[in-house]
């Protein structure tokens, strides 16, 4: 999978290496795929090398006939009207959606898969938009992101927040109590556990940068790591293993997610009454 990683694909290239990835696992050849989608083969085969776009129509023929939720119209959108940095589309629409375990730790805001529309709205206004449209576009995907959560056979999601993260006035209080009360209601699902890391630890090994460990069923664990908004993905075995031990060594020092889920709340209250 190291090549597909290649953060300098196109955003076609990356919608044909997913479609044949999605073929080859269907037992299909390129002529039988054309069949069923009604398309010649020849178009096939340039979409999968990247020389032809493909539509919306046919992407999302592709989602339907593969189950795959909607990778392929998210895929296609992203041909024409790209909503971040190639390194992280990559990740948003081809690493995420395949995770089985996600583990994230974040030392400064919410986690994106944990955002509510109006802290991701405050978030992204404090960026490098440049316009409300391209605003609500990102606020639009980090939306779409979220549905991993909720799909069938979703994956685990073991969120580590830095508890400043609970006082950090993003938006204002409403912003911050909205959102903390969304974390709280997430945090009740089985398939997502967060905890909470005291500001006073002793745990230097998160304070450079935010990161998430994706465990893949068909290929090596992934991560994806962001700091001063530059980011890579990678899937290099020596980084994978350093991010590990990495998110271990916090991860002891974070409260339970008992505790942490009772912490969420009180932050949550104590913006309530601002």
């Amino acid at each position: 999978m190291g090549n597909d990683l290649d953060p300098r694909l196109t955003a076609a290239q990356r919608f044909g290496r997913e479609l044949g990835r999605a073929r080859r696992e269907a037992g299909l050849s390129q002529s039988r795929l054309g069949t069923h989608l009604g398309v010649s083969t020849s178009l096939i085969g340039h979409i999968e090398t990247g020389n032809r776009n493909p539509n919306t129509v046919l992407a999302a023929q592709c989602d339907e006939f593969f189950e795959t939720g909607d990778l392929f119209t998210h895929l296609c959108r992203n041909i024409a009207a790209p909503t971040g940095p190639s390194w992280f589309l990559r990740w948003s629409d081809e690493i995420e959606p395949r995770a089985r375990v996600l583990r994230s730790w974040d030392p400064l805001l919410v986690s994106g898969l944990l955002q509510t529309e109006n802290y991701a709205r405050a978030v992204f206004r404090g960026g490098l938009a440049t316009s409300e449209e391209e605003i609500e576009e990102q606020v639009s995907a980090r939306m779409r992101r979220q549905l991993i959560l909720t799909k069938d056979g979703p994956p685990m999601l073991w969120a580590l927040l830095d508890e400043w993260v609970l006082r950090r006035p993003i938006g204002g209080p409403e912003v911050m109590y909205e959102q903390l009360d969304h974390v709280a209601t997430v945090a009740g699902r089985q398939n997502v556990k967060v905890q909470i890391v005291p500001h006073d630890t002793s745990c230097t090994a998160g304070f450079m940068s935010g990161f998430v460990l994706a465990e893949l069923a068909d290929a090596p664990t992934t991560i994806s790591i962001e700091s001063s908004g530059a980011g890579e993905v990678s899937a290099e075995h020596d980084l994978a293993a350093f991010i590990w031990d990495r998110y271990d060594r916090i991860r002891a020092e974070a409260h339970r997610p008992g505790q942490s889920l009772q912490m969420i709340k009180e932050a949550r209250d104590q913006w309530k009454q601002m």
